[in-house]
């Protein structure tokens, strides 16, 4: 699978919610995770839906991950309107990528 990474400083807020990022720096370093939150030019918060979920969710540095320009349109509708069901749709979400196995 091919990653492209995108230039965060041109970005809006909301752009980069529902995309796709990996870890490249950290102990969860090559984790996959969703955007689900843009809190300034230097943090997003991230969900996996399965350890850091929607709830609770991993808050992490820009320069440590890279984000692909693969954004999830029907999470992102999800993330914007607070579904309780989000962690479940990013689960299988990242299942039928073939990004992560489902445990």
């Amino acid at each position: 699978m091919t990653k492209v990474i995108i230039e965060v400083n041109i970005l809006q807020n909301n752009d980069l919610i529902g995309t796709i990022a990996y870890s490249k720096a950290g102990r969860d370093k090559g984790n996959c995770y969703i955007v689900i939150e843009q809190l300034d030019k230097e943090y997003v918060l991230l969900a996996d839906g399965r350890l850091k979920t929607a709830d609770r969710p991993k808050k992490k540095k820009i320069k440590h991950l890279n984000i692909t320009n693969e954004i999830a349109v029907e999470l992102r509708g999800l993330i914007m309107a607070k579904d309780n069901s989000l962690d479940s749709a990013i689960r299988k979400f990242l299942k039928l990528k073939g990004i992560v196995k489902e445990v």
